[in-house]
């Protein structure tokens, strides 16, 4: 059976895993976006995220453990922002509907791992800060991509 601190690092990998990820799919997003402010908005992002990655690395080193790097993340199976390019059909309204899924995605690997009942009170307490960072970002995209919708749809009434 792992230890509290493996445990505890395995779940703050994920989250590192993820938060990469994140992280260079709006690196990727800021590259294609044609609107001057989303790239500015997408490329600020990225730099929040790779800031975030580095603070869980951090505190995976403190619990004696080794932080996951983008060398073993390039590896990883799942990446929430695969084929961006594939996926965006030419336009600023296909790459917010692809960074609101990958957005979802992070949302809810972060409320995972803060319902993991082995982490302690500190450990949670960063996952928690990092959070709610993840959820207001997460939160702008979601209304980033409602604004598009209305837009493209401007007869349709809310909540239908």
């Amino acid at each position: 059976m792992p230890s509290i601190n493996e445990r505890q690092i395995d779940v703050l990998n994920g989250l590192i895993a993820t938060t990469l990820d994140s992280a260079e799919g709006y690196g990727a997003a800021a590259k294609e976006a044609r609107n001057p402010r989303f790239k500015t908005m997408f490329d600020d992002r990225a730099a929040q995220r790779h800031q975030l990655t580095n603070e869980l690395q951090d505190e995976v080193r403190g619990l004696g453990g080794e932080p996951k790097d983008s060398v073993s993340i390039l590896a990883a199976g799942h990446r929430m922002f695969l084929n961006l390019k594939n996926a965006v059909i030419g336009n600023d309204e296909g790459i917010i509907n692809e960074i609101e899924s990958g957005e979802d995605y992070i949302r809810d690997k972060y409320e995972a791992a803060l319902q993991e009942g082995s982490l302690t009170a500190p450990v949670k307490a960063v996952v928690s800060s990092a959070y709610e960072g993840v959820k207001a970002d997460h939160d702008i995209i979601r209304d980033l991509k409602q604004e598009y919708q209305a837009r493209a749809n401007p007869d349709a009434q809310p909540g239908l």
